[in-house]
């Protein structure tokens, strides 16, 4: 069983093999999120290296006002979105309700060829934009709370609902257009 507070002392007492159980705890969700932030794997795997990295060199700084998985996906989502700022592969700008939002004009019958329903929504989800795409990833995917994707994101918590709400519609819009009710 990881004893997350066990682990954090032994790590800030010097001992570096300590923080392979950090790495092993949390390498999931790390990846998880920048799944859905991110396309290229080899960035991902970049990321996720210079996430782990920066984890190490600030647990110092961890205060324990919140859950360690909760610090860490803050660190995920701060990194990824400053890699994605600075390689200028993707924009990440603010969606107003009024964007024009398209799915892929690929028709069911080409998505489900030989994958399973959840790798089709993975799929939507992944087409959807970045704040939608990390919110409901963070909620659903990660089960984080409100609350805690607050911390992560910095979204208001008004926000953050309207992004839910609007990431569902378009799911739901998509899944009733190709045909699953």
């Amino acid at each position: 069983m990881f004893d997350e507070e066990k682990t954090i002392n032994e790590i800030l007492k010097g001992n570096l093999g300590a923080f392979q159980h950090i790495v092993k705890q949390y390498q999931n969700l790390v990846y998880s999120i920048l799944n859905r932030m991110m396309n290229n794997d080899e960035d991902i795997e970049d990321v996720g290296q210079e996430v782990f990295i920066k984890v190490y060199e600030h647990l110092k700084s961890f205060k324990r006002e919140s859950k360690l998985s909760t610090w860490i996906a803050k660190i995920t989502y701060n990194v990824a979105v400053n890699y994605i700022k600075k390689n200028a592969k993707h924009q990440f700008s603010i969606i107003d309700d009024h964007s024009d939002f398209q799915f892929s004009s690929e028709t069911p019958e080409t998505k489900l060829i030989g994958k399973e329903f959840d790798l089709y929504i993975n799929r939507l989800i992944s087409e959807l934009p970045l704040q939608y795409r990390t919110v409901i990833t963070l909620y659903h995917l990660d089960d984080f709370s409100i609350q805690e994707i607050q911390k992560v994101t910095k979204f208001p918590e008004g926000t953050i609902k309207g992004y839910l709400f609007r990431a569902r519609k378009l799911l739901k819009e998509k899944l009733k257009k190709d045909g699953y009710q």
